[in-house]
């Protein structure tokens, strides 16, 4: 249904006709994930009356976003939540009417679990990605050596990098904190975010924060003990507070869904293929396939919230000047895909007592799981009760060879090594594979540069601009703010009468 306060777009018949009107400009927007929803948003809140058209081969908004409700059970096939750090995610929920449905992580199961040697060992306490921030959790988790806890401990005592260069994730924390603490601790936690190769994963590219702290405070353990006082002066100021992850009742494909309502009618063109843009004097023309037949407009900018490789694609025929070095630099972006599969049981079937959020895997396990989500354990109300909702997650560039697996093939493996490390007996009530190749980008060594060289080309071009997980981080909240930043960007080409 659409919001009768927003102005009804042109159709597309009349924007493909010769009748235009010189009062009105026309932006198209190649995407509708989470990108092109926060760009599209942003042009909708400051240029009602701007003609925009949404166009995604995808028949419904929202990209990967993907929710079934089955039997009482809610599956969320790609992300399941988003992290409140960053402030785009919740932002997007209050605009979208959907701020009383945010829901916080549970807070009976707060901890992680790390796989080693097929057992479910907790995450110490207080170790925060990359640093301790207590003493005693270390010294007696059951996932180090004695000789690993020692190395970790003297963190403290390794001279901090004073350069600003960058550096692989596993070269910064094999440097920082031993090679041990790496394998078992560090590697599993961030591979279970990024699905990268750790020796190619830009540190300053993904977590720079940790290399600040190095240079601020000479080490992370003394610099995670200051920033832990400082949360814990912020936690006794008045006002709501939200867990730092958090979803949305229903699904997040709830947000796509009210995102897509609020649209003028015509202006989101689902199941559409964009075969070429090309630059012209006064603008662009865009070309797409839509119900068997090929479509034609002139827009005035656009807005390309695709893979970069596909954004690729459509520049190497735009006629830009610049096209030949821009998709040079897309296509040096690699990605890498991913499998999950969601399963559910009956709680009598686990014998582990899934007192948790879930558990990552070491690559040293030469497992084909990467991580494990105890989905109803996060949010109780995924799952009607006496029954759990597991999420499996298998690919990234670990395991490539689960590619070319069949679905069923591909189940049968994932259920054979989760059983055996939650003690499952039987067969689960309930199953759901997604699979989702080449949605991740790889954010290797030079990745910053690469992502500047990008921008500087795309300021000589007003009307033209990128948006993606591959240019501001792969989180959701990330994610709507490179589509923000986008619109921001062409926003200085539409008169401000337009507004």
């Amino acid at each position: 249904m659409n919001d009768s306060t927003d102005s009804p777009a042109v159709s597309m018949t009349a924007a493909t006709s010769s009748v235009s009107s010189a009062a009105m400009r026309r932006v198209a927007v190649v995407g509708c994930g989470v990108s092109g929803m926060g760009a599209a948003l942003r042009l909708r809140e400051r240029f009602p009356e701007v003609q925009l058209d949404i166009f995604d081969k995808r028949e419904s908004a929202g990209g990967v976003l993907s929710t079934r409700l089955v039997d009482g059970f809610e599956i969320e096939r790609s992300a399941d939540n988003f992290i409140t750090t960053m402030p785009w995610g919740l932002e997007l929920c209050k605009k979208l009417g959907l701020e009383n449905d945010v829901v916080p992580t549970s807070s009976q199961y707060r901890q992680t679990f790390i796989v080693w040697r097929n057992r479910l060992h907790k995450l110490p306490d207080g170790f925060m990605m990359m640093a301790p921030t207590k003493w005693l959790p270390l010294a007696t988790t059951t996932l180090l050596t004695p000789w690993g806890k020692l190395r970790a401990a003297m963190e403290y005592f390794v001279p901090a990098r004073k350069d600003d260069g960058d550096e692989s994730m596993e070269s910064f924390a094999v440097r920082r904190l031993g090679r041990e603490a790496y394998e078992r601790l560090v590697e599993p936690l961030i591979s279970g975010v990024y699905a990268a190769d750790m020796s190619k994963l830009s540190l300053m590219a993904t977590m720079p924060r940790f290399r600040e702290m190095e240079q601020k405070y000479g080490c992370l353990i003394r610099a995670m003990r200051h920033n832990r006082k400082a949360a814990k002066a912020q936690a006794t100021q008045s006002g709501p507070r939200y867990s730092m992850f958090v979803t949305v009742r229903g699904g997040l494909s709830r947000i796509a869904e009210r995102f897509q309502a609020r649209l003028p009618q015509g202006a989101f063109h689902g199941g559409t293929e964009v075969t070429e843009l090309r630059k012209t004097p006064d603008g662009w023309t865009l070309s797409w396939n839509e119900g068997g037949q090929t479509h034609t407009a002139d827009y005035d900018a656009v807005i390309l919230a695709v893979e970069s490789y596909a954004t690729a694609e459509l520049l190497a025929g735009s006629g830009l000047s610049q096209a030949s070095e821009l998709v040079e630099l897309l296509r040096g972006i690699e990605h890498s895909g991913c499998s999950i599969l969601t399963v559910a049981y009956r709680r009598e079937q686990i014998k582990h007592k899934m007192d948790g959020m879930g558990a990552v895997v070491p690559a040293a396990e030469h497992s084909p799981i990467l991580a494990l989500s105890f989905s109803s354990g996060k949010y109780p109300h995924r799952a009607p009760e006496g029954f759990t909702l597991l999420r499996i997650f298998a690919g990234s560039v670990r395991t490539p060879e689960i590619t070319s697996m069949t679905d069923d093939e591909l189940k049968a493996l994932l259920l054979e090594h989760t059983s055996r490390i939650l003690k499952i007996s039987g067969e689960p009530i309930l199953t759901d594979m997604a699979r989702w190749p080449n949605f991740m980008p790889q954010l290797q060594l030079g990745h910053l540069e690469r992502v500047a060289r990008i921008n500087a080309i795309l300021a000589e071009i007003p009307t033209l601009a990128v948006a993606g997980n591959a240019f501001t981080g792969v989180g959701i909240p990330q994610c709507i703010h490179s589509g923000e930043l986008a619109a921001d960007k062409i926003s200085g080409f539409i008169p401000a009468g337009s507004g």
